[in-house]
This record gives C-alpha cells, structure tokens and sequence, in this order.
C-alpha cells in the first residue's frame, strides 16, 4: 500500500511541477489554440490559450513507470505506444494534423500494445454471470521467432481501446471536465485491481499504474480548471483514453467497471453517434451538440459542469465497485435513460434559454 501511494503522490507533484514549464514552452514553440486562427464549432473557450498539456501528463506517468513498475514486454509496449500517442499529438496543437493522421497513429498504439500482450481473454456476460472465453481461437505464425494471435481477445480489445481514446476526447470541452473524471476514474480502476491483489500479485503492478495516472491527472488538474491556463491539447486526451482503456483490460478484466465509472462519456458518446448518423452526417465530424455543449445553452457554467463530471463519476466508481455486472448494466441502461432523455429534451427546447456567462455557477 505504500508503494502505491508513493506511486500516487510521485505522479502528482511531477505533473503539478511539469506542467507550467511545459506551458512557457507551449507559448514559446506557438503550441496554442487561437478561436480566430482556429475555429472550430466544438470551442467552448475564448482567446489564446496554450495546448501540449498533454505532454506534462506523460511526463508525469512514464517517469513514474520507470521508477515504480518493472520493465516488462507490456510495459515496454505501453511507453512506445503513449510515446507515439504524444508526438503525433505535439504536431496536432502545434497544426491541426489530418483526422486520417490521428487514427491511424490511435491504430498503431493499439497494435503495440496488444501486441505487448494486453488483449482481453474473457468478459462476463452482465445478464448470466456466465464467463465467455474470447481466447479459444488461436493463430500462430513465425516472424521474427513464433507468435500466436488470439484473434478474438485481440480483436475486442482493439475495438475497446479505440472506442475509449475517442468518448473520453470528446468529453474534454470544458476547463477541468476531462481530467477530473480520469483522475477519479483511474483512482476507482486501481482500487478494483487493489481489491483482486491478494488473488493475484500481479495486479498490484496495475494498481501502481492505476494510480500513476490518476496522479499525472490530479497534478494538471490546478492548470486546467476554469479558468484554464493550459489545455491537455490532442495527446492528453488521447493518453487519458488510452490509460483508461488499458486499465480497464488489466484490472482483472472488469471491462464492466470501466464503462459504467465512464457512465457519461460513454453514453454522450453513443447519443452522439445516432444523433450524426440520424442527420446523415459523418460520426466522426465535429459539432456543438455534446453533452457538455448543450449544459452551457442551458447556462451552466463550466465550473459547474465540471463538477457534474466529477460527481457523476465519484458515484458512479463507487456503485461499480460494490454491485454484480447485472446490477452495473441496470445502473448503466437507467444512466443512459436520464440523460438520452436529457439530451433529446434539450435538442428540442434549448432554443428557448437564454445564455449564461460561461462561469456561471
């Protein structure tokens, strides 16, 4: 336990202390997000503010790694990957990259990683109990010495950790809302992984990640909240994922507690899907119509809404690491009832609130 929460204030204070240098290189390298040189329909801010936030955030996790976890296969392949994540999202803050760009690079991270050895062997079906094995189809091949592809385990955790990347960067339109709900979500993923430590010791190994993360998270937070000083830019939102859907896998497999602490992001996510694909419009094409969009036409501030990220996040952690998966998919299908409903209501009513000033509450 108190290697974990070494891990924990290690991560914080070096993020806490990395971040306003990486800030005064940000404005520096003109890493910065100008609304008039850069529109873009999903800014909620104003002015110039400096991106790359992400960068101190991977300082803060990898340097934790290194003195806190042991060199293995998968950990050689989580620092490349995130390294990979963060360079590619460097060039985006400092000019906007190709979407193409952006997915394959989210592709390639992926592929390091499963390779490294994280796929998802089995999930628990939330209606039965029962355990579906994803491991029983199994392709070897030889390149470079003998490798074996458990092509369905590998398959849903590529889908897994792609999805995650995406719904938790489409949540981070408000100053704190993106960091506050990872530092809580990953602190509530190591607590689960804390809890099977004694089965397997292992997982204390991703406890100390769980923790690495939701510390670097908690350090930038200060930054972050409104009014904002830095942002995470595209690889702090893209790392946040990419941790988050890595310790979703590792935590004993509990992909269950992952999608319901993200209850919100998740289902602003699925409601966005079928609300573009409705329009016929693209999936992936940028709009103000998240979850998050339609707070501010109420006239929430972002403060506000932040807190409501953390919030619903806290209970929804706390509900996860205490109920069976089919009580987690009643909790989830009831969350996605409230707010589908939420945001169907404001889709057809917002037009009659006035706006607020965007600190508001």
């Amino acid at each position: 336990m108190t290697l974990t929460i070494g891990a924990f204030i290690t991560a914080t204070l070096i993020t806490l202390l990395a971040t306003p240098i990486v800030r005064i290189l940000a404005v520096r390298w003109k890493l910065v997000d100008d609304v008039r040189k850069r529109p873009h329909p999903a800014h909620t801010h104003v002015g110039i503010v400096p991106r790359a936030g992400g960068l101190a955030i991977y300082l803060g996790t990898i340097t934790g790694i290194l003195i806190f976890l042991p060199i293995t296969k998968l950990v050689i392949g989580i620092i490349i990957a995130t390294t990979i994540l963060t360079l590619v999202g460097l060039l985006d803050d400092k000019g906007d990259v190709s979407p193409y760009l952006r997915l394959a690079t989210n592709i390639t991270a992926a592929i390091i990683v499963i390779g490294a050895g994280a796929g998802i062997p089995y999930i628990t079906n939330p209606v039965t109990g029962a355990v579906i094995h994803l491991d029983t189809w199994r392709i070897s091949f030889s390149f470079f010495g003998t490798h074996s592809l458990l092509v369905w385990a590998d398959l849903f955790a590529f889908i897994w950790i792609l999805w995650t990347m995406n719904i938790t960067g489409w949540s981070a339109g408000v100053d704190g809302q993106m960091p506050g709900f990872v530092t809580i979500s990953a602190f509530v993923l190591g607590l689960l992984s804390l809890r099977y430590s004694a089965v397997d010791p292992s997982q204390l190994y991703v406890t100390i990640l769980a923790f690495l993360v939701s510390g670097s998270f908690l350090g930038f937070l200060p930054w972050n909240v409104f009014p904002q000083k830095i942002m995470p830019g595209y690889s702090g939102k893209t790392l946040a994922g990419f941790f988050l859907a890595i310790l979703g896998i590792l935590s004993f497999g509990k992909l269950g507690t992952a999608i319901l602490v993200l209850g919100v992001p998740t289902i602003d996510a699925g409601y966005t899907l079928i609300r573009r694909l409705g329009k016929g419009r693209s999936p992936v094409w940028a709009d103000r119509g998240h979850l998050h969009h339609r707070l501010l036409d109420l006239g929430w501030g972002k403060r506000r809404i932040a807190l409501f990220y953390w919030g619903v996040s806290a209970i929804l952690g706390w509900i996860a690491l205490t109920v069976t998966s089919q009580q987690k998919l009643f909790t989830l299908l009831l969350l996605a009832v409230i707010i589908g409903g939420f945001l169907t209501w404001i889709n057809f009513f917002s037009h009659f609130s006035n706006p607020h000033d965007p600190d508001s509450g």
